[in-house]
């Protein structure tokens, strides 16, 4: 076994507590920070976090405290997972324990609504963290907190970032792939969750199979032309962080974004939706910089547009789909032009 690594998981919620309890199953003492008091006396008590991971026997060597500096202070690695909307404050409540030699890896996927800053700009302006990666990929957490195998990928521009986020989560059940491309990472893991609430609409609409891989696969075209114009690479959208988390984000009803795209096409209103939900979709908030970011920067994206038309102009999904198919095609992807003949 490798040398223990302590680690500081900043988040108990669905994600969070899945990742603290994988880490420590990897031999590593892990420190869960949480807000709720109930939480982490459950967590000692009963070795179970039941509002947020149901089902879950959470492994011995994960301690659960609601002080930020019992945390931090003495960790090696610390991993934020938390929500978007939460993120800066999180960042400045860490911010007065965290030290430069600290490793920090967040897996928030989303974009800070109003300023549309991603993770690792909010911890940079934030905190005196200078190390930092991202963890994404296709994580239903569900199923990883059940063992089942999966893949990641952990990006950064510190290959010491990479290789410790590779050493505390690696496991027979989990395949840990690198990355250097962090701003692509970031937006992927951020707008796939807007077309992931369109596929959930398309599928409860009974749209077909067809339909359904149209729209996704348009959404994958809108997703990488976005998120280039912001300095991705083009590339990055075709691997795990892209295509991958895509799909399952698309195909899953345990993906919150899916489920709101279903509910939605049942005919409820957002606030209802996100209400009986009860956790973070974080697509209903990156619909809105998606939006804001495709005018700004003069990028057509009729999915992406139609979705945040249903979430806030109350516009009807079945109208949404309609309009979508009635946009004219242009080329796809692969599409290749003769040049022209020359003039006689």
């Amino acid at each position: 076994m490798s040398a223990q690594i302590p680690v500081a998981v900043l988040g108990a919620g669905n994600w969070g507590t899945t990742l603290a309890h994988r880490i420590a199953s990897n031999g590593h003492a892990v420190t869960l920070w949480t807000r709720d008091a109930v939480a982490r006396d459950e967590i000692h008590a009963k070795r179970t976090n039941s509002r947020s991971v149901p089902g879950l026997v959470i492994a011995p060597n994960v301690r659960a405290v609601t002080q930020m500096q019992e945390a931090v202070v003495g960790a090696a690695l610390v991993l934020f997972v938390v929500p978007s909307q939460a993120f800066r404050a999180v960042c400045r409540d860490a911010a007065e324990f965290l030290s430069p030699e600290q490793l920090v890896i967040h897996a928030t996927k989303g974009l800070e609504q109003g300023t549309h800053r991603r993770m690792s700009e909010l911890l940079l302006e934030e905190t005196c963290a200078r190390q930092i990666g991202v963890l994404a990929g296709p994580n239903i957490a569900a199923e990883i907190a059940a063992g089942l195998p999966a893949g990641t990928v952990v990006a950064s521009h510190f290959p010491r970032v990479v290789r410790v986020g590779q050493q505390v989560l690696s496991s027979a059940r989990m395949m840990v792939f690198s990355g250097d491309d962090v701003v692509g990472v970031e937006l992927a893991g951020a707008f796939k969750n807007v077309v992931a609430i369109a596929a959930g609409m398309a599928a409860e609409l009974g749209v077909g199979e067809n339909a359904k891989a149209f729209l996704v696969t348009r959404g994958l075209a809108e997703m990488a032309r976005l998120g280039t114009a912001l300095g991705a690479r083009p590339l990055t959208f075709a691997g795990l962080t892209g295509v991958g988390d895509l799909t399952v984000t698309c195909a899953s009803t345990q993906s919150r974004n899916n489920r709101v795209g279903r509910a939605l096409a049942r005919g409820k209103a957002l606030p209802d939706v996100l209400r009986e939900l009860g956790m973070v979709a974080e697509g209903v908030y990156a619909s809105v910089s998606a939006h804001e970011l495709a005018a700004a920067h003069r990028i057509d994206l009729p999915l992406m547009d139609q979705v945040y038309r249903v979430l806030y102009e109350r516009q009807s999904p079945t109208a949404s789909v309609d309009e979508l198919m009635r946009l004219p095609a242009g080329d796809d992807v692969g599409a290749s032009r003769r040049p022209a003949a020359p003039e006689r």
